[in-house]
């Protein structure tokens, strides 16, 4: 009896060993977890929708291209991703959401921008690709909220709003035809 003990005992520790060394793999996670997490590749983690059997929209988890530097195997905590405002359910990875100036008032605040720097490396990625640098936008944030927002806009490269024709007329200045070669 002794001697099959110590075989069970090796299988058993062999589960749990595997158990403990599981990798995150995007695939595998369920959709409440899914956006902001990281697989132990390192790449993020996103939420999409496909078209399912019986014509339903479904969500799924993918991999991402999205590499990030200092993290790997990472879950966000809900109380991070309620701290940031973020949303569990967002689609794919954008920008958007710092058009929001509700969003970037949690982003920026001390509880989210000072203990979830999973969220904060993720926007901070997402505005230095819109040409914004977030430390520079939750500082102007902290002074004049309305400023930070346009100035946000206006780097984007977002078109600028309707002009009244007087301005239109005003501002309209004489240029060469071009050429035509």
């Amino acid at each position: 009896m002794a001697s099959l003990k110590f075989p069970v005992f090796l299988f058993l520790s062999s589960l749990l060993l595997h158990a403990s060394l599981a990798e995150i793999i995007c695939e595998d996670l369920p959709k409440d977890v899914c956006a902001f997490s990281i697989a132990s590749s390192g790449k993020r983690c996103l939420l999409e929708t496909a078209m399912g059997k019986e014509g339903k929209v479904e969500y799924q988890c993918r991999t991402s291209e999205v590499v990030v530097e200092r993290m790997a195997e990472y879950i966000e905590t809900d109380q991070c991703v309620a701290a940031c405002g973020a949303d569990r359910n967002s689609i794919g990875i954008s920008s958007d959401a710092l058009l929001d100036s509700q969003f970037t008032a949690k982003l920026c605040s001390t509880a989210c921008y000072q203990k979830c720097p999973n969220i904060v490396d993720l926007y901070f990625n997402l505005a230095a690709a819109e040409g914004v640098f977030l430390p520079d936008l939750c500082n102007a944030r902290r002074s004049n909220p309305r400023r930070s927002m346009v100035e946000l806009i206006a780097s984007s490269g977002a078109a600028a709003g309707p002009v009244s024709s007087q301005a239109a007329a005003s501002s309209a200045v004489e240029a060469p035809a071009p050429s035509p070669f």
